[in-house]
């Protein structure tokens, strides 16, 4: 399973550094054209959210001194997918008070 997190772990990372840089781009440029995160929309950042947590909490999960089983490792995977979606959602959704 290890190849599964760090394949997922890879993934969320790219395409997390690869919605900041090309929203930087667009903004720079200003050409919203060129915008990846708002083709995106709502769901796929928090997709990004959640593929990245899922990939850091089983990697953390795995190489963890404690002894666990599979099961638990899965568990804590699946856990922090859900903390990855729903820190995506709050991040990206909320009001800026300024």
């Amino acid at each position: 399973m290890v190849a599964v997190y760090s394949i997922a772990l890879l993934g969320g990372l790219l395409a997390l550094i690869t919605t900041v840089l090309g929203a930087a781009l667009a903004e720079s440029l200003d050409k919203p054209a060129i915008d990846v995160v708002g083709k995106l929309g709502s769901r796929g950042k928090t997709l990004i959210g959640a593929v990245a947590g899922f990939g850091m909490g089983g990697m953390a999960a795995e190489f963890s001194p404690l002894d666990l089983g599979w099961q638990v490792v899965l568990s804590i995977a699946v856990a922090a997918a859900g903390v990855g979606a729903l820190w995506a959602r709050f991040s990206t959704t909320r009001k800026h008070l300024l």
